[in-house]
This record gives C-alpha cells, structure tokens and sequence, in this order.
C-alpha cells in the first residue's frame, strides 16, 4: 500500500510538472507580444514595457520558469495586472462560494443519483426505470445555463419563492445562505445526478444477474440486504469512479453556473480575468484546478479498497 501511494505521488508530481509547463507557455507562446496581448490594443509603448518588466518577459525563458516555479512554492502566485492584489488573495476571497456551490452540489447529486439508480435496476423495466431514461435525456442535452435561466424564470420572477442571483456568506444566516444556493445548486446538479445514476443502474443491473445474488435470494434474503450488503458493494467501484469524474466535471460547470446566478465565486473570477487578460490569476486558477483534481484522483483510487476488500495494491 505504502510503495502504490509512494508510485502514485511520483506520477502526480510528474502530471502536475507537465501542467506547469503548459499552463507557463499558454501565454509566451501565444501570437505576438504577451505584454501587448494583456495591455490591449489602445496602449502605449511605455504601458507595454512597463507589463514586461512587472511579468518578467525581458529574462530568458528557463529563467522566467524557473522563477515561476520558485514564486509559487513559496506561496507567491503573483500579482492581479488589473486589481493590482496578490493573485492567492483574490482567489481565497472567492473560495467560500464555489466550495459552498460544489459540496451542496455533489451532497445532492449523489444522494439522489445513487438512490434513483438503485431503484431504476430493482424494478427494471418499470415506470422508475423509464423515468430515469427520460431523466437521462433531459439531463444530457440541456446546458446548465439553459437550466438556470428557466429556473430564474419560474422559481424567482414568476413565483417569488426564491432570489434571482447573488450570494450571501454563511457567517451572515445559514437559512439565507442556503436559500441563494437552491437554484444554482439544482441547475448545476441535473447533468450529474443523471450520469451519476445512469452509472448506479448499469453497474447494479450487473451484480444483480450474478450468480451469488440468487444464492442470496434463494437462503431468503431481504431486498435491504440483497441491494445494500450485496449488490451495492459489489457495484461501488464504477459509481465511486463516475462521482469522482463528476468532481472533476463540476469545476468546468461552475463557471458557467457562477455566472449565470451572478455567484462572486473562482468561476466569476476566471471570467472577469479573461476578458481583461488578466493572466495571473487564468494562470494560478489552471494551476490548482489540476492539483485538486490530481489530489481527487488519488483518493479515489485509494478508497477502492475500503468499497471492495478483493483489491490489493
């Protein structure tokens, strides 16, 4: 065990090294000057050399990287061009949203994805089972801002239950913090509780024709015992890999939710910083994007062996 996580750190030490490489060279590599890129087209002369010598761009390139990597180990992921603010300050002030956003997210897209698609293979053919189907559908096709918009439309402009946008902090009352999160939250679960479900069902309708499974039925096992002892943990491997994919899924996903429930969270930020070339923070978001999502992989993999005890590392 010790020697796969020792493995398993070393390649995620050389994936995050490859990002690091690409996410530096997104901006020297792109066309023309990245100084001109970020100043915009009516600066002057003195404004581009200024955004030079602030990012360094007069150095050798292994110089630059160099440097770079050096900054961000140290906890300096650079300075905002526009806001003039350390980039790590800017992005811990829209931490709470987007954590708030995602866990609620997840919270609910597991527990009624998972449900659902246990009770869709159970009754296999029924009219669960053909909800879920056009569930699936549903939840598919239609982009999350299509979602959030007409849940804007009828849950907040028509009946006035709950707010059209904004965010309030949960130090301000957990009851209006989780009221201004109903909507995002719902728009942004439907995609996944749909996935996450029509994974649950395809993985149980396996486990449930094995072999085992009628040994079980026939010593008179109950339905709790066959579904939650029996199948569900035989089955657990596929659905724990699909909500990790779905994590992994949500951080592109709440950027447009953010956005669209005007939510002053990380995905907010990567939009304002890309429509003023503000690379920086594009650059430290790519960064710990990958390394969460790096770190997930890993604890993922990891918890395979408390749903099935058969693997061994």
């Amino acid at each position: 065990m010790a020697a796969y996580i020792l493995r398993r750190m070393v390649s995620a030490i050389a994936v995050m090294a490859m990002v690091g490489v690409f996410v530096f060279l997104l901006l020297r590599l792109a066309p023309g000057d990245p100084a001109a890129i970020i100043a915009g087209r009516s600066a002057t002369e003195e404004m581009i050399a200024g955004i030079r010598e602030q990012l360094g761009l007069n150095d050798p390139m292994p110089v630059q990287f160099i440097r770079w990597v050096r900054d961000m180990l140290g906890g300096d992921f650079g300075t905002s061009i526009f806001a003039g603010r350390p980039v790590l300050e800017l992005i811990s002030q829209r931490l709470e949203p987007t954590i708030s956003l995602s866990i609620l997210t997840m919270i609910l897209s597991v527990t009624i994805g998972v449900s659902f698609g246990i009770l869709a293979a159970w009754r296999t053919g029924g009219l669960v089972d053909r909800l879920l189907t056009a569930f699936s559908a549903f939840g598919y096709s239609i982009p999350v801002f299509v979602i959030g918009f007409f849940l804007i439309y009828f849950f907040a402009i028509r009946a006035h239950w709950l707010p059209v946008q904004g965010y309030v902090p949960i130090e301000l009352g957990i009851g209006r913090w989780f009221v201004h999160l109903v909507l995002p939250t719902v728009a942004l679960s439907l995609g996944y509780i749909a996935f996450i479900a029509r994974v649950t069902r395809a993985s149980m309708l396996e486990v449930l024709t094995e072999d085992y499974m009628r040994t079980a039925a026939a010593k008179g096992a109950s339905s709790y015992a066959m579904l939650f002892h029996h199948a569900l943990k035989n089955a657990g491997v596929p659905i724990l890999t699909v909500i990790g994919i779905s994590f992994a899924y949500l951080i592109g996903g709440v950027v447009l939710t953010e956005t669209v429930f005007n939510i002053p969270g990380i995905g907010r930020l990567v939009v304002d910083a890309i429509n003023n070339r503000d690379y920086p923070i594009i650059q430290s978001v790519l960064i710990l994007t990958s390394g969460l999502y790096v770190l997930v992989n890993l604890a993922i993999d990891l918890a395979y062996t408390l749903i099935d005890p058969r693997i061994r590392y």
